[in-house]
């Protein structure tokens, strides 16, 4: 009773192999990547100003119920990106250090800034 059937040990290997197939490789995995998320709601980017370090990915949801804004670097000197509406979302990754102000387009008063560091 005790002994596997030739079909129950090439079933248990089936699954042994499957298993090992849907698990990720540890020692040769990349590093996940890093995303930081920034709402924007009530007229404005919470957080406004957010430190991250470089590599990462910010992420802005548009949380409003009617309004559309957008994400712009303008002191870069991108050109005006399209709206994002209720639900949409725009991300970034930052490779370099520095500031990166931004601001909404259609709504000057609001402000962000992202301080990436070297780590």
């Amino acid at each position: 009773m005790g002994r596997l059937s030739n079909f129950g040990f090439s079933r248990l290997l089936v699954l042994a192999g499957i298993l090992c197939l849907a698990l990720p490789s540890f020692a040769g995995s990349p590093e996940p990547e890093k995303v930081v998320e920034v709402t924007i709601y009530k007229m404005r980017f919470d957080p406004a100003e957010i430190t991250i370090e470089k590599g990462t990915t910010v992420r802005w949801i548009n949380k409003e119920k009617r309004q559309y804004h957008n994400v712009w670097f303008e002191a870069l000197g991108e050109e005006e990106p399209d709206y994002l509406f209720p639900g949409d979302v725009y991300e970034r990754r930052f490779d370099e250090a520095g500031d990166f102000p931004y601001r909404c387009g259609p709504h000057e008063e609001m402000r962000g800034i992202v301080h990436v560091r070297d780590e």
